[in-house]
């Protein structure tokens, strides 16, 4: 596997962004990777966050991981979803510039799956687009009503035990996302604690699905 190496992403507002960047050589197509709630523990390093870069990576994808703004080294402050956008903004750049014109997709998780969902409405550019325990029990599913049209591989994985995200709310997600494809790690609980395996595995069967 292409070992990562460090990288300073520059949002348009002025923060900088740690990140970590892998660009095998001649990559299928280039994947964003937003991680969870800052204000709770959410950072790059997050096991959900690795996990998803590792499969990627294992399907040929180049990978980007940052920390938003105002976690770790990053710079600026926390925004509540809103200035995180164009941190989002920054990633797909740099790696498009890495990658010279492959095509890019986008995965978050939790609080990164409100914010990577908001970007993706309103860009015509990505491949595929990787919503993982999104936590619609509590910002209901206005935050992803606009992908009801997203036409390229959408993928909803969701924990069966989520108290972020129970079935009734998973259920009326998916009603509202008529084109995506839903999964549920059954035993899991919002962090996938013991079932990082399976998660994935269904995030590498998506990720063969980008080229």
């Amino acid at each position: 596997m292409i070992t990562e190496r460090a990288a300073t992403l520059a949002a348009a507002d002025g923060a900088d962004l740690d990140a970590r960047l892998a660009v095998p050589p001649a990559p299928r197509a280039g994947i964003v990777v937003c991680h969870p709630h800052p204000l709770y523990g959410g950072d790059m390093d997050n096991p959900v966050v690795v996990r998803v870069q590792e499969v990627c990576a294992a399907q040929g994808l180049a990978t980007l991981r940052f920390n938003f703004r105002g976690v770790g080294r990053s710079t600026g402050v926390h925004d509540g979803g809103r200035a995180e956008q164009a941190d989002v903004e920054a990633a797909l750049d740099h790696l498009a510039a890495a990658l010279g014109g492959a095509t890019l997709a986008l995965a978050g998780y939790s609080f990164g799956a409100i914010v990577a969902a908001a970007v993706a409405a309103r860009r015509g550019d990505l491949a595929g687009l990787a919503l993982i325990a999104p936590p619609v029990g509590r910002s209901g599913e206005a935050p992803f009503a606009a992908l009801a049209t997203f036409a390229r591989p959408l993928l909803v994985v969701a924990a069966g035990e989520d108290e972020y995200c129970p079935r009734p709310a998973l259920e009326a997600l998916a009603r509202r996302l008529p084109g995506a494809e839903v999964r549920v790690v059954d035993g899991a609980g919002h962090f996938f604690f013991g079932k990082l395996f399976p998660l994935g595995e269904i995030v590498s069967a998506w990720a063969a699905r980008l080229a």
